[in-house]
């Protein structure tokens, strides 16, 4: 059976569905979402301990954190959202505003976050009163199987259709052929999310469907001579840490001002760091990067586990998290780049305009258009990089994995999916959301009439 073959009954059940709830209320949309929610939510030690088991990534427990608190924060930004038929009216202008579906949305999803990740895509896409068909990595398959079982039982419970909530197996001999199915998916759904590597968000670009990516992340954040160091470092150790760094927010480089460096570093190793010295980081470099590419034995793996995979000694092995001291920046210089595993790299600079500079340079390798941060009380700093830094997200004093995709002490949008703009080759800066997932008809009355005069218009230029 082609692959073309086999996804066409999948599609064909999505818009069967979807057909049906196209004409629910937005009331009866809300009760949808609220039950596919509560369906990830209260059986979030079950995904975390499939997606845990199957992917041998992170840790169980902080995988449990993120399925609730990921879900939750959906829920909240979700609850009171409007999105079905008319949303907005603008008296002064005579439009009006009226929220329809896109249809069937293929999402892809990465095996780093695979009990997250599905919870979080069929909550923002089903708002829309769109169907959806997650495709998992194999690794993340059974995590994502288990949810798709449950969102359909709480679906069935409501009367609404089950095949509203669909999944794919990506499975097959090589990774050649998930990936042709996966494309041959996104080529026959309405629209496509893809939450996963740049491989995989070339493969939803080519597919002629129109496609929201994500970013590579690779966040540099800066630590200047004004930062409450006691606030700023466990809030970075806990974030570079949480569920092994399987977070492409997480903290990959420290950029610290020289006059703060020794007590940064010291900080760091009180709160559970290990300094590698010139030849321990050769060990470490070579234990990464084997072959040029990030070793899939060291990704989102304890610090235990790298120490052994490295060869470091004894207290290494009991640390949380490795520093690296690194001067580069660039393919030489692999440390100045996503890792994905507890490993910091840091940098000494001598002033903050060098701090931006090298923030710049990192995201100029690879990031680029994703996030960064920076801890201080000194408002032109902030204003300084925020204006500087080509990303879509400047975190302030905060904790990079937990807040990038939205928080409850901010005010971005909860999400899995991060855009990167023009910058990362996505077509939004924004965290994607239910929103992302709606089309808009605008409907447009006849308001009094104004026709500028060249003066209005020109007047200044004229004149000058």
């Amino acid at each position: 059976m082609s692959d073309q073959e086999l996804i066409k009954p999948f599609i064909e059940r999505a818009q069967a569905a979807q057909a049906k709830f196209n004409a629910y209320s937005q009331e009866q949309v809300d009760e949808v979402v609220a039950a596919v929610s509560w369906a990830g939510y209260s059986n979030a030690e079950k995904l975390a301990q499939l997606a845990f088991d199957h992917s041998g990534l992170g840790v169980y427990e902080d995988k449990v954190t993120k399925v609730k608190r990921k879900t939750m924060g959906t829920m909240m930004d979700l609850k009171k959202a409007k999105s079905v038929g008319v949303i907005d009216v603008d008296e002064a202008t005579g439009v009006t505003t009226i929220a329809k579906p896109m249809g069937v949305i293929a999402a892809l999803l990465p095996s780093t976050n695979a009990s997250a990740t599905p919870v979080n895509n069929v909550m923002i896409t089903l708002k829309g009163r769109n169907a959806v068909i997650l495709a998992p990595h194999p690794k993340g398959e059974p995590a994502c199987a288990e949810y798709v079982k449950l969102a359909r039982q709480a679906l069935a419970d409501l009367g609404a259709p089950e095949d509203l909530v669909q999944y794919l197996s990506l499975k097959g001999k090589d990774k050649y052929e998930g990936k042709a199915r996966a494309s041959e998916l996104m080529a026959q759904c309405d629209y496509a999310l893809i939450t996963a590597g740049p491989a995989n968000v070339d493969l939803g670009y080519r597919s002629g469907t129109p496609t929201h990516g994500v970013g590579v992340g690779n966040a540099p954040v800066i630590i200047d001579d004004t930062a409450d160091l006691d606030a700023a470092i466990p809030k970075i150790v806990a974030s570079k840490t949480f569920d092994n760094a399987t977070s492409c927010s997480s903290e990959n480089a420290l950029v610290i001002l020289d006059g703060r460096y020794d007590e940064t570093i010291a900080a760091l190793i009180a709160h559970g760091g290990y300094l590698t010295n010139p030849a321990e980081k050769h060990a470490l470099q070579n234990a990464m990067w084997p072959n040029g590419n990030i070793s899939r034995a060291i990704v989102a793996k304890s610090a235990a586990t790298i120490a052994d995979e490295a060869g470091l000694n004894d207290v290494a092995a009991q640390a949380k998290f490795f520093i690296v001291e690194e001067d580069g920046i660039g393919a030489d210089y692999p440390f100045s780049g996503e890792k994905l595993s507890v490993v910091l790299t840091v940098y000494r600079v001598q002033d903050f305009d060098s701090a931006v500079k090298t923030v710049n340079d990192i995201l100029d390798f690879m990031g680029k258009g994703h996030s960064c941060g920076i801890h201080t009380t000194n408002q032109a700093h902030i204003d300084q990089l925020a204006m500087a830094a080509p990303v879509s997200t400047v975190l302030v004093n905060q904790p990079h994995c937990y807040n990038n995709g939205g928080g409850f002490d901010n005010g971005l949008d909860f999400t899995l999916s991060m855009g990167a703009g023009t910058w990362g080759k996505n077509d939004s800066c924004e965290n994607l959301t239910y929103k992302h997932f709606l089309n808009f008809t605008y409907l447009a009355r006849p308001i009094p009439e104004h026709v500028p005069t060249e003066k209005e218009l020109w007047g200044d230029l004229i004149n000058k």
